[in-house]
C-alpha cells in the first residue's frame, strides 16, 4: 500500500535523513504504481527493494558513525581510507613472493 508520509514508512527507513526518506517514499510509491498488477505481497516486495535501492543510488552508510549521508560527502572519507589501506597491505609481487615460499 502506498505512503502518505515519511511518518508512515518502516522503522528501518526511520534512521535516513530527512531527504532520503522522500526519496525511498517517492520511489516506493511509483514502484507500487507501476506494479498494479502483481499480487499484494509481491508487490510490496519489489516496492521496497526498488525504494532502498533508490536511497543507494544516492546515500551510503558511514561504518565509522552509522549515519546515511549522501554519496558525495563520503567522498572524501573513502579516499582517506583507501588510502591508509594501501600503504598498510603488503605490494603485490612481494605478497605472492612470501605466499609461495
Amino acid at each position: 500500500m502506498p505512503y502518505e508520509s515519511t511518518s508512515e514508512l518502516p522503522k528501518s527507513v526511520r534512521n535516513l535523513p530527512s531527504r532520503a526518506k522522500v526519496l525511498y517514499l517517492k520511489a516506493y510509491n511509483s514502484s507500487w504504481e507501476e506494479n498494479a498488477d502483481v499480487e499484494d505481497a509481491a508487490r510490496e516486495r519489489a516496492s521496497h527493494e526498488a525504494a532502498w535501492s533508490a536511497v543507494k543510488e544516492q546515500y551510503e552508510k558511514d561504518d565509522e558513525t552509522g549515519e546515511w549521508v549522501k554519496s558525495e560527502e563520503m567522498s572524501g572519507k573513502r579516499s582517506r581510507h583507501v588510502m591508509r589501506h594501501r600503504k598498510s597491505r603488503p605490494s603485490g609481487a612481494s605478497f605472492q613472493a612470501k605466499a609461495h615460499a
